[in-house]
């Protein structure tokens, strides 16, 4: 695969809400050639004049979409803006406490896929640390719907969160094997407190072990957090990647 990560967008959501076209062009100064954003469907119009001027594309992007009235809009959307993957990011842990929940879940997210291909769109699902923690008969729920999901739905492993949630995150990653189309990256301390998250190849996360457990996937690097400048976090985590994810 392409060597060429993309960013996450949600890292500098305030320099996102100051001003998108001046944090994305950073970002490009940066090395970036691609970024992930979140909630694209809401200002379309912006995302689309800011990474024309940047000269980046969006090969996926996050949003609501699970919950969504209409995710048709959202895909249209998606096409506007050339994102070939949409990704929902987030299904609070109280809707992942059983078989009947994640048999729901998964029910709903080959729908949504169904419809993305109507759209020439591929759909998928994006983790945090409690599809990992609850368990349903001894199995991280994670694993669960992963059985239950059609072939065509993706997922993108966020690894920061897996390992928080106590997962041996290469091997959940070779056991779920190439539907896992994206991962994020970061590293940090393993715990839930965002503020000590650190560039990729500086924490308690194994991301070597994780990039090679995924060579099909792109990267996308992430901060939840960061208590220094997180553009220069950003730029120590793409130049950690250019060294040693070969």
């Amino acid at each position: 695969m392409s060597r060429k990560p993309s960013v996450q967008l949600y890292s500098v959501r305030e320099a996102v809400q100051s001003d998108l076209s001046a944090a994305v062009a950073r970002l490009a100064e940066i090395g970036f050639e691609q970024v992930e954003p979140y909630g694209f469907h809401e200002r379309t119009a912006d995302y689309a004049a800011a990474f024309k001027a940047a000269g980046v594309s969006a090969p996926s992007g996050h949003a609501a979409v699970i919950d969504s009235e209409t995710p048709e809009a959202i895909f249209e959307a998606a096409n506007a803006l050339g994102i070939t993957t949409v990704i929902d990011p987030f299904v609070p842990t109280q809707r992942w406490q059983s078989a009947d929940d994640v048999a729901r879940l998964a029910e709903r997210v080959n729908t949504l896929s169904a419809l993305a291909h109507e759209y020439v769109l591929d759909f998928g699902y994006h983790n945090h640390q409690w599809e990992l923690e609850n368990t349903v008969d001894g199995r991280p729920v994670l694993e669960l719907f992963a059985d239950q999901l059609e072939p065509a739905v993706v997922l993108e492993v966020d690894t920061f969160w897996a390992t928080v949630g106590g997962a041996d995150t290469p091997a959940l990653l070779k056991a779920l094997g190439d539907r896992v189309r994206f991962i994020h990256v970061k590293d940090g301390a393993k715990s839930t407190d965002t503020s000590l998250q650190q560039p990729a190849g500086q924490g308690d996360v194994d991301v070597a072990g994780i990039l090679a457990a995924a060579p099909q996937a792109l990267r996308v690097v992430e901060f939840d957090a960061y208590a220094g400048d997180v553009f220069d976090g950003i730029a120590q985590s793409l130049a950690w990647l250019k060294e040693n994810d070969r």
